[in-house]
């Protein structure tokens, strides 16, 4: 039978990497939006139009506090099962969550930056 410390492992790692990605995609979308909001401007668009476009806007970003919060959490527990399943190092799912902790580790929030969110 399989080690279910294994399924676990790939559990959690997938998190990590899904709640990387999302961050990501609403930094993007926030910022294609401020950008959509500036062409309206430019083009004289309707107040109302450029309001919407704001409030838009303003959606993505609350996401990604949301997103940095959550992220934060499911990098450390993930950190944590590979700091105490060391036995598992050899594994191909525990070299797999490593490369996704490290290219994670960019998305975090900065030091002092967390308490904000």
């Amino acid at each position: 039978m399989a080690d279910p410390r294994i399924r676990t492992l790939k559990i959690k790692t997938g998190v990590v990497r899904r709640l990387a990605k999302e961050k990501t995609v609403y930094e993007k979308e926030a910022e294609q939006q401020r950008n959509r909001i500036e062409k309206y401007k430019s083009e004289g668009r309707d107040e109302h139009d450029i309001k919407k476009q704001e409030e838009v806007l303003q959606e993505s970003l609350m996401m990604v506090p949301d997103c940095q919060r959550r992220l934060f959490k499911a990098y450390e527990e993930l950190k944590g099962i590979l700091d105490t399943e060391q036995d598992l190092k050899a594994t191909e799912e525990y070299t797999a969550a490593q490369k996704v902790l490290e290219e994670a580790k960019a998305e975090l929030p900065a030091p002092g930056e967390l308490h904000m969110c």
